[in-house]
This record gives structure tokens, C-alpha cells and sequence, in this order.
């Protein structure tokens, strides 16, 4: 076999060989979220397609991975957060005038105009919701038509922060013109509160920034549930940390490769490079820039002083007033961003690990500090540089309209939304794995798409292909055959699934080429219905096998929910409550029986075929599969649903025997069944021509009663549509019957144009005293004419 090659940022091109340092086993360090929001797609987007990469390492390659997470639950963002929540909900629950709020209000409206939205005035002193919409639409026009701030370019991050900042004053323009200042001007309240009282919060009770991340881990945890990703086997938090923290950084300055100043210590860059380490091995070109230099180091961090080159990061920042804070030999301060996880990997990984991922947004600085300060505190002079990580893993951006998806950005949808307006785990899932982990995606409506036909072939190969193995088996006991005959061809499909699982090793080597996969089963799904369209003797051992695979493929991919490692069933999985017996959750299908065999019972049609039907046991059935200890609902529930298919499939074929009445309770029966006895039940009874038995489908019962209801809406639009239309007609023939008896005579005596009229009532004068023209004179007895017969037709059938 083929080794595994992945890409690794550490060595940008192509996929290189991937060697574990201890064989069959992989240690991993993955960048956790920062736990101050709730999570959105972005989110999703990278930490779906980490656990990907790990099921693929775990159940397709057969690795052991030990698999870590941080938490970052002290942060720059965090404290933040926290603090103006704080602030917050203490000036709410000040006493103020109406007057008084509302200058509170226009303080902090001017304040964040002035710092967020520059264009909007010079110095923002005469601001006020009056004149805020004209002066928004006059400076920040182009961004809100969706054009660029600046020149011609593509709007991006930057139109991003200025739509926010915008939502942000609209609310604000409207609380104040409204009166409404709380919840309207929230958003710019924070910031100008924290400006004010932010030294006054005492961060001796950190209870005000741990209720804040609890809450938001545990948010973090259920969407990541609710996204079948599967839980980390260590996860590690800052706050847990700190005196591992002090210590990692006390050697780190022990090495002189860090130095203390002002209270806050930090990372010798110069020193590091001048023992012979390489620094910004991630992103070398990305050394020097200032911007995101400032952003690693966080917002609360402009003030502190001391650094002695620009590059150079905090590995422990003096805590200032408002700040939390913990001991250190360096006085009263709490970690940096950086450090938290050289510390945490370390601890739980060793020396050396071999994966360390995040989002590619990460790679510098954060991920390029961590190397640099682990590599400097593992190093060992005269032995050149320590390798910490041997392969780093970046998880492309999740965009809109040209700008990543950001929490600070507010340009997101939170997973929670998401999963309960227009999306399943499963599909999501399935857009994330259309592309490849480290590109960039851009959700589009074209993606969705794609990624929607995906789930629904192979769905529905899935449900075609357990309803033929089910009528097999109950028709022949066992001889699988679409046919169920003699003779059946040979068939290509073995070989077509032979190939496919070549090439879907072959992507998966290729650096978990997942799209290519993709399209590998899709093109078996799709070539096998084919194959069996056109040979309805094809041996249904062959689709059992594609099918079989295939379930496998999507168990690894993690598309299924109830699955579980090695993925040996056939298609999606059903489950019931582990602490709910088979019998009790069998129940709603054995009560469908008993309703249908009472109601065909009372029938007391001729012949033996139903009766023979009605005194079949189906629970004996039940009682073997239960027995051998399945869990799968859709085998427990098969012999109940048998039983009334066949039941059903007798009555379709009497019924044209029968009575009128008796035909028509069949029928109310039979249309029960399927359409609600069954649909309610994620089951569909998929009739077919020339008396051959229905097949069995087991699909969402969601997507049956909106199929359902659709349908009956439809139904009920066309009889809407049907009464209007003989409503409407009916209108025209009354008011046809009424000018039907009007005399010819007296047609034209009302028409205010004419002035005379003769004997038989047509216009020989105008109302001006003229004679009517020949040439209207013809029309008028045209019309005479056709009145006259219908006035006549009507007094002969005694309408009159």
C-alpha cells in the first residue's frame, strides 16, 4: 500500500510521507475555541473537518490517536466581554432620569462614532440620531450598497467591521429616537462603560469570568455533540494551568531566551534566532507585520511596556486594574495567549508530538510563537534546534460574501441557528467534506446543491437497497435476487466497487483528499443504478456489498449519528434508547397491526387469503430477531410492517371484485395505511404495477409528513382553484341569463348616446340630433340580432 502523505504547514507545497514517531500511534494537539460567544459555522467548519481527519487516522488507517484539546478560558476577548457585561448590568440597575440616560446614551453614541466610524465627522461633537442616517449613507454608502470602502476592490474583513459597527449605531440612532436606550444602545454602551469604571470591577472574585466561559464551553461541547464530532480524550484549560504556566516561563528566561520588563516577561526573538532557532517557521513572510503582531498580543496588551524588539510576545502580561490576576515571581499578571498551549500540549504530549492543528488563521503569530517558545524551552545548546511539532495542520477559512466568518466580525450564524433553520449534521458535514480541509470555502448556493444531491443518492440507494434485500428474503428465504429467478448474469458491479475503493484509498493518501472521495461514491451510486435499471437479474449479494462499503465509507466520514466504529450495518443506522426494551420500542408498529387486522377483520371479505394473512403471528418473528440481540429498528420493526404490507397488497388486489361500499372502505383502509398509519412511522410503502408486492422504504418520518403535507396542500390549492374557476363561471352565466332577458327592443333605449330610436328599438338618432352612421348602424344590428336569439332561446326553455 501507498504511504499517507498530508500537507504540512511546516513544509508548504506538496502532501509529504506521514511518520508517526511512535508506529500506529498519533499524538495530536488541536487548538480549542476561545470560549467568550457562542459558536458559529466558523467553528463548524474547523473543528468538523479536524474530526474528520481524525475518524479517517482512527477507522480507515487503524492509528491509535491521542487526541488534545485546549480551552482558552482567559484571553484578551474574554476579560472583555466579561467586564462590559459587568458594567452593564450594574448601570442598568442605577436610578436615572430620562434626561440623564439619554446623555449617557449620546455620550457613548459620539464615543463610538468617533473610534469605530471615523468618516462619520471630524471629532463626532455634533452627532446626534437627527443627523446620523444622512451623515451614515453619505460617508458609508459604497460599504452598504456592497462595494468596497476603497477603490474598486472586493469588499472584505474591513467592509465586514464597519457593517458591524453600523448595525451597532442604527440600533443605537433608533434606541435613543425611541427612548428605548436599554437593549437599543447596548452595543455602544459597552465599550464606553469599560472606558469609564473598567479599573473599578475587583477581579479578586473571578467567578465574573468563569461564569462567562463555563457557560460557553458547555455551549461549545453540546453543538459539537449535536455535530457528531467526536470528544477530545484530553481537554485541558488555562485556568488549571497557571503554576505549569510560571514554571515553563521561568526556564524559558532561566535559557536567556525570554526577558522580564515592567512586570511582564517576554519572548527574545533575537536572542532565539542568535543561538540558531528559526523564527516564523509557519509564516516567515508574515514576520514583521505589525498588525497581526498587535493582534496576538491582544487589545489589553497595548500599554505594557519594556519590549525590547517589536516582534517580541508576552509569555506572562502584568495584569492591570479590571484584569484577573495570579501570583508570579514577576508580581501579580496572568498568561499569554501563546503560551497556554506550549504549556498544555507539553504536559500531556511530550517533547514532541506529531499533529498540531488549528484554523489557518492561527498560524501566525499564535502558532509560530508556540513553536518558537517550545522549541526554546526543550532545546538543548550545541544540539540545534528542537523539533516540537512535526506536522502542523491548518483548517481553511469559512467565508461570506469574501469575508471569513468571525465572532468579532458579527458577520456570522451561530451552529445552534444553523442546525435549526436550514441545516442537519449530516449535511453540513457533507458541505465540509466537498472541500478540501486546508482550501478556503465559500458556501454557496451551487455547493449546497451539490452537497444536497449527494445525501439524497445515496439516502435513497441506501432505502432501495434494504426494500429489495426485505422483499428477498420474506419472497425467497434468502435467495437474493432482484429477479428472485434462475440464471441471473454476470455483473460488472463487483468490479466497479473494486475500483472505487481503490480510489478512495488513493484520495484519502493524498492528504484526506475528501472531495474526490466523494465523487468516487457518488459515480458507484450512480453507475449501479444504472447497471440495475437496465439488468433486473443483477445478485443482490453484489448491491449488498456496494451498499455495505459504502455505509462504511459514511460511518468513517462520521455522516451517521447512530454508528458506530467498525460501521458493519447497511445504510444510515436507526437506534433506540439504550434504557428502552425492544418490545416497548417496537410498540407504535405492533399497534398498527392490530388496528389494521381489526379493521379488515370486520370486512368479513370471502376466500382464504386474508384470513390466512390475519393469523399470522408477526410478534414470533420479532421475538427471534429480539432475541439474538439487534438493536437495529428497522430488522425489529420488519416482521409488524410485513405483516400489514402483505395484508395491504391482498386487499389492492380484491378490491376490484368487491361491492361499492365494500370497495370503498378497502380503499379508505389501504390509503390510511401508507399515508398515515406508516408515514407517521418513517415507513413507505413504495406500491408497484402488475400485483407485485410493495416495497418496504424506511425513511425520515419528518420528510414522509412534509411530503405529505405538501402534497395535501397542493391538492387543496388545486380545489381552491378548481371552485374558483366554476365560481367564476357561474357569475358569467347568470350574467348572461340576466341580458338574456332583456327585449331586443329594449337594448339600446338606456344608452344616453342616442336620441331616437325606431320601431324595434335600434338608434336612428344621435343625442345631438344626427343621424347614427351607416357604419355603426351595422354593428347595432348585429347586436340586435344576436339579443334577439338569445332572448328567444331563453322564453322558449321558460327562463322567461
Amino acid at each position: 500500500m501507498e504511504s499517507l502523505k498530508i500537507h504540512n504547514s511546516l513544509k508548504p507545497g506538496a502532501p509529504v510521507p506521514f511518520v508517526p514517531i511512535e508506529p500506529g500511534k498519533v499524538s495530536w494537539y488541536v487548538c480549542g475555541p476561545t470560549v467568550y460567544d457562542k459558536s458559529h459555522l466558523g467553528h463548524a467548519r474547523n473543528y468538523v473537518s479536524t474530526d474528520i481527519i481524525r475518524r479517517i487516522l482512527m477507522h480507515y488507517f487503524g492509528f491509535s490517536v491521542k487526541f488534545v484539546m485546549n480551552m482558552t478560558d482567559v484571553d484578551d476577548k474574554i476579560i472583555i466581554k466579561a467586564r462590559r457585561q459587568r458594567l452593564l448590568e450594574l448601570e442598568k440597575n442605577k436610578t436615572y432620569s430620562n434626561d440623564d440616560l439619554r446623555k449617557l446614551a449620546l455620550a457613548a453614541f459620539k464615543a463610538y462614532a468617533a473610534s469605530s466610524l471615523p468618516l462619520l465627522s471630524g471629532d463626532g461633537a455634533d452627532l446626534d440620531e437627527t443627523n446620523y442616517a444622512a451623515r451614515r449613507d453619505a460617508a458609508y454608502g459604497k460599504v452598504l450598497s456592497g462595494h468596497a470602502l476603497c477603490g474598486e476592490g472586493k469588499p472584505g474583513d474591513a467592509e465586514a467591521k464597519v457593517k458591524m459597527h453600523i448595525g451597532n449605531m442604527d440600533a443605537a440612532a433608533n434606541g435613543l429616537q425611541e427612548g428605548a436606550i436599554f437593549p437599543g444602545a447596548d452595543e455602544i454602551l459597552l465599550p464606553y462603560l469599560d472606558s469609564l469604571y473598567k479599573e473599578t470591577i475587583d477581579t479578586r472574585d473571578q467567578t465574573i469570568f468563569t461564569d462567562l466561559t463555563k457557560s460557553m464551553e458547555a455551549l461549545f461541547t453540546e453543538d459539537m455533540d449535536n455535530l457528531n464530532v467526536m470528544r477530545p480524550d484530553v481537554i485541558t484549560r488555562v485556568t488549571e494551568y497557571v503554576p505549569q504556566i510560571v514554571r515553563f516561563v521561568e526556564r524559558v528566561v532561566e535559557k536567556g531566551f525570554a526577558y522580564e520588563a515592567e512586570g511582564s516577561v517576554y519572548f527574545d526573538i533575537t536572542a532565539f534566532e542568535k543561538a540558531g532557532n528559526t523564527y516564523a517557521r509557519l509564516r516567515p513572510d508574515s514576520k514583521n507585520d505589525k498588525s497581526l503582531q498587535e493582534e496576538g498580543e491582544g487589545s489589553l496588551s497595548k500599554n505594557l511596556g519594556g519590549k525590547r524588539g517589536a516582534g517580541d510576545f508576552a509569555l506572562w502580561k502584568k495584569s492591570k486594574a479590571g484584569e484577573p490576576f495570579w501570583s508570579s515571581p514577576w508580581g501579580e499578571g496572568r498568561p499569554g495567549w501563546h503560551i497556554e498551549c506550549s504549556v498544555m500540549a507539553s504536559d500531556i504530549l511530550g517533547s514532541r508530538m506529531d499533529i498540531h492543528s488549528g484554523g489557518i488563521d492561527l498560524a501566525f503569530p499564535h502558532h509560530d510563537n508556540e513553536l518558537a517558545q517550545s522549541e526554546a524551552y526543550f532545546c538543548e545548546h550545541g544540539k540545534g534546534e528542537h523539533t516540537w511539532v512535526n506536522y502542523f495542520l491548518h483548517m481553511g477559512h469559512l467565508s461570506i460574501s469574501g469575508s471569513k466568518m468571525s465572532k468579532s466580525l458579527k458577520n456570522f450564524q451561530t451552529i445552534q441557528d444553523a442546525l435549526s433553520a436550514n441545516y442537519t449534521a449530516r449535511s453540513m458535514r457533507i458541505v465540509f467534506l466537498m472541500g478540501k480541509w486546508n482550501d478556503g470555502v465559500e458556501i454557496s448556493p451551487d455547493m449546497r446543491a451539490q452537497s444536497d444531491n449527494w445525501e439524497s443518492t445515496i439516502s435513497n440507494f441506501f432505502t432501495n437497497t434494504k426494500s429489495w434485500l426485505a422483499e428477498a428474503e420474506a419472497v425467497t428465504d434468502g435467495v437474493k435476487s432482484l429477479s428472485i429467478g434462475e440464471g441471473k448474469l454476470a455483473t460488472g458491479l463487483l468490479a466497479d466497487l473494486e475500483q472505487a475503493k481503490k480510489e478512495v484509498e488513493g484520495a484519502l493518501l493524498n492528504s484526506f483528499d475528501t472531495p474526490r472521495a466523494m465523487l468516487v461514491i457518488l459515480k458507484l451510486v450512480n453507475s449501479t443504478n444504472a447497471y440495475l435499471k437496465d439488468n433486473k437479474d443483477t445478485d443482490l449479494a453484489e448491491v449488498e456489498a456496494i451498499a455495505r462499503w459504502i455505509t462504511k465509507m459514511v460511518g468513517i466520514f462520521g455522516l451517521d449519528a447512530n454508528a458506530n466504529a467498525p460501521y458493519d450495518g447497511l445504510g444510515w443506522a436507526s437506534a433506540i434508547s439504550a434504557n428502552v426494551d425492544p418490545k416497548t420500542a417496537i410498540g407504535p408498529y405492533a399497534a398498527v397491526f392490530d388496528r389494521v387486522k381489526a379493521d379488515v377483520t370486520k370486512l368479513s371479505l370471502p376466500g382464504d387469503a386474508i384470513p390466512t394473512l390475519l393469523g399470522r403471528d408477526p410478534a414470533k418473528e420479532f421475538a427471534s430477531v429480539a432475541s439474538s440481540g439487534s438493536r437495529d429498528m428497522e430488522k425489529l420493526a420488519l416482521p409488524y410492517l410485513r405483516a400489514v404490507s402483505q395484508i395491504r397488497d391482498e386487499l389492492r388486489r380484491v378490491v376490484g371484485a368487491q361491492s361499492p361500499q365494500v370497495k370503498k372502505e378497502i380503499l379508505v383502509i389501504t390509503d390510511r395505511i401508507r399515508d398515515h398509519d406508516l408515514t407517521n412511522l418513517g415507513v413507505y410503502l413504495d406500491d408497484r404495477p402488475d400485483n407485485q408486492p410493495s416495497l418496504i422504504k424506511f425513511i425520515p418520518a419528518a420528510e414522509l409528513i412534509a411530503a405529505r403535507e405538501e402534497k395535501a396542500a397542493r391538492e387543496a390549492e388545486k380545489a381552491r382553484k378548481k371552485e374558483e374557476m366554476r365560481l367564476a363561471r357561474e357569475k358569467v352565466e347568470q350574467e348572461a341569463k340576466e341580458k338574456a332577458k332583456i327585449p331586443p327592443e329594449e337594448l339600446f333605449k338606456k344608452d344616453e348616446r342616442y336620441g331616437a330610436w325606431d320601431e324595434q328599438g335600434l338608434p336612428t338618432k344621435m343625442k345631438d340630433g344626427s343621424e347614427v352612421p351607416k357604419s355603426q348602424m351595422k354593428s347595432l344590428k348585429k347586436l340586435w340580432d344576436k339579443q334577439k336569439k338569445v332572448h328567444d332561446d331563453l322564453k322558449a326553455k321558460g327562463g322567461l
